[in-house]
């Protein structure tokens, strides 16, 4: 089973502490889902979770068999979709999911083709990403994160330019997720992780 461990970890911008004695344990076989205003710090702290940014302060660890992962080759077991992540836009997507599966394998040894048409795009696979609309692009990125055989899947604002048949889609995409993977969610629309029974406000880590 995959863990990470989170022990007294803080992350500091100049002199502002944006979070500080952050101590989890987050398991493989469930899904946690990080609350709180704007500004708050959900988005670092999910990017500090995935290896994609440094802790200021305290350890980060993560564990697969009880075997220590090294933080090098971390990004192996991670997909995000997030809105700081960007696609390659000068790309089509079926050049753009032949590209993302030569360092990330689709789960169940899916196909570019397969992957368009979960995405419902079939018909853009040789459109270039920059003429997608925003909930198409975004339908991608989740895409990307829902269908790549990764452990840990990370989902920032996930219905962000979702329209309602989207946005029923990311549920149905989060319900087929495997059992053993573990999902970290980043949110403020409750429609978004009302299936997630670890729900966890960052306040609680703001320094006073």
């Amino acid at each position: 089973m995959l863990t990470i461990n989170a022990e007294g970890i803080g992350k500091k911008y100049r002199r502002e502490w944006i979070f500080r004695r952050v101590n989890l344990t987050l398991q493989a076989g469930t899904s946690y889902t990080f609350v709180g205003p704007n500004g708050s710090g959900k988005s670092t702290l999910l990017q500090l979770l995935a290896g994609n940014l440094p802790a200021t302060e305290g350890n980060l660890t993560y564990t697969k068999s009880n075997a220590l992962i090294e933080p090098d080759n971390w990004f192996r077991q991670v997909s995000i979709a997030a809105p700081y992540v960007e696609l390659v836009e000068e790309l089509t997507l079926d050049e753009l999911l032949t590209f993302h599966q030569t360092f990330k394998p689709f789960r169940n040894k899916l196909t570019p083709e397969a992957v368009a048409e979960r995405l419902l795009l079939t018909q853009a696979r040789h459109k270039e990403i920059k003429y997608f609309s925003s909930g198409m692009k975004q339908r991608v990125k989740l895409g990307l994160a829902f269908f790549s055989n990764s452990p840990i899947v990370i989902l920032d604002e996930p219905t962000s330019n979702l329209d309602r048949q989207g946005a029923a889609w990311y549920h149905e995409q989060v319900r087929q997720l495997d059992a053993n993977q573990l999902l970290l969610i980043g949110s403020n629309q409750p429609e978004e992780y009302d299936f997630c029974p670890n729900v966890l406000d960052v306040m609680q880590w703001k320094t006073r």
